[in-house]
């Protein structure tokens, strides 16, 4: 076994370790950033693979391969993770969008009111380079979109990274440079790598962590064999699956859950890998017209047409704040693809999720991959599954106009049913909350500086933070996270 030492070690170089990372090697801080994927050295190096950078749709390679586990009545969940650096930054439809205002003031935290979050939202967009796309860049499809939603009387704005914004449509707000996606690597590691206070050890799978009078030892394994890091700080930045996993593997937890794996256990936290959740997704379709194929073949050989381009934010029938609830976004591959499959859709997703679930580890196996349940529509009173189906009938509304319809071909409107929603149930690749934020160890993991509660020298710095996931992609925040507990580490 061979040492390492280090002022801090981060574990995971996905969108919030990465930001965490290339903070403090900036400021001088000594780092050594564990990532269980490869590095692919810098975006100039011309060593990443093409589907990486390709962000005209979703990358599928270097996936962790996370799953429900055999489900009764329906295939399994594939929770889709990205085991690279930049993490799902480097996998995912490079959507930047922000949120609600209101989302952050209801955590009721302090440091993570709002108005202290705005000057950290503005140098997360300029760092990861988000823009609008311009009119002249929507696709055949999506310009369709847009005129569907403005004959719906739908307000047309490019407005997912304005915090005060509501009910809208119109084309997204991205971090896609010249058809690249732009992920936090490129974004925060790139500039620091010549940078003597940065180290990147990648293809490194942590087990656990050990607390020590002086600092923290983290267990690794390497393609090389063991390795233990020796840091005065550990920064768990693995996300919503992976940090609650080590942590557990730790000893830190739920203390019946670990003693039945014989686990000793080190701190008593119950809501370790508890209240996760995701916003759930369902969609109406209809299949292309012919005349709506040529239009994209020709669209395609002429440039980058992306799938996903256009969204909207609505409220459904329980919102009760008066604030969007809903994001309605078409999809229609460039060519055909699974995703499709020659249909258009409309992807639904609800924005407000109240069902919880949990991540719980099944042994001290490292390699083994947790139990993941997230309990979809499972909440009382059945508040998601009434903003799906609101939503679904908002997305058969849009494809009824004329704009779409003289494009697609006719069917039956899909049915709307609790039994057909629940059967179809998506997921929209958005997990949180399994080392929330709070005051108090019986209900929280972590302070509100992301301190984990009774665990010196350990910090968690990922999605895993969120106590309620804001209502948007989760990308943005999650750098946003990762920039606001490097911040409280510099102070």
């Amino acid at each position: 076994m061979s040492n390492r030492a280090t002022d801090v070690v981060v574990l995971g170089g996905g969108s919030s370790g990465a930001a965490v990372a290339g903070r403090l090697a900036k400021a001088g801080v000594k780092v050594v950033l564990v990532e269980a994927g490869p590095d692919y050295g810098p975006l100039s190096s011309g060593g990443w693979p093409p589907e990486i950078l390709d962000a005209t749709m979703l990358a599928t390679t270097h996936d962790w391969g996370y799953t429900s586990g055999p489900l009764a009545g329906r295939e399994p969940w594939i929770f889709e993770r990205a085991r690279v650096l930049g993490g799902c930054s480097s996998h995912n439809g490079a959507i930047a969008a922000v949120g609600h205002n209101a989302d952050y003031d209801q955590w009721g935290l302090p440091g993570w009111s709002t108005d202290e979050l705005r000057p950290v939202f503005a140098s997360v967009l300029e760092r990861m380079k988000v823009r609008a796309y311009e009119p002249d860049e929507a696709g055949p499809f999506h310009a369709r979109c847009l005129a569907a939603a403005e004959a719906l009387g739908w307000f047309l704005a490019s407005d997912l990274c304005d915090l005060d914004a509501n009910e809208s449509f119109g084309l997204e707000t991205v971090n896609v440079v010249d058809g690249v996606r732009w992920n936090t690597a490129f974004a925060y590691l790139d500039p620091v790598r010549a940078n003597s206070s940065l180290s990147i050890l990648d293809r490194a799978l942590v087990d656990r962590l050990e607390v020590t009078p002086s600092g923290v030892v983290v267990h690794l394994s390497t393609v090389d064999g063991p390795l233990t890091i020796g840091a005065d700080t550990a920064v768990l930045a693995a996300g919503v699956y992976g940090t609650p996993a080590i942590l557990q593997r730790s000893g830190i937890g739920d203390a019946t859950h670990l003693a039945g794996l014989g686990i000793e256990l080190t701190q008593e936290l119950p809501m370790v890998g508890a209240n996760l959740h995701d916003q759930p997704m369902i969609s109406a379709s209809r299949p292309l017209g012919s005349e709506l194929q040529a239009e994209i073949a020709r669209a395609v050989a002429n440039g980058f047409v992306p799938e996903e381009q256009t969204l909207g934010k609505a409220c459904s029938s329980v919102a009760d704040d008066g604030i969007f609830d809903l994001h309605l976004f078409p999809v229609c591959a460039s060519t055909q693809t699974v995703l499709t499959d020659g249909r258009a859709l409309v992807e639904v997703a609800c924005m407000t999720p109240q069902s919880r679930g949990s991540v719980r580890i099944a042994s001290l196996d490292p390699e083994s991959a947790p139990a993941i349940d997230h309990r979809y529509l499972t909440d009382d009173g059945d508040h998601d599954l009434q903003v799906l189906r609101d939503g679904l009938q908002m997305a058969e509304e849009l494809l009824d106009q004329s704009a779409l319809a003289e494009v697609l071909m006719a069917e039956p409107p899909r049915d709307l049913s609790a039994e057909s929603i629940r059967r179809d149930v998506q997921h929209y690749y958005h997990p949180v909350g399994t080392a929330m934020m709070g005051d108090d160890p019986a209900t929280s993991v972590c302070d509100a500086r992301g301190r984990i509660h009774g665990v010196d020298n350990a910090v968690v710095a990922d999605v895993s933070l969120m106590p309620q996931i804001p209502r948007a992609n989760t990308n943005i925040p999650a750098i946003v996270l990762g920039e606001r507990v490097a911040g409280f580490l510099l102070e």
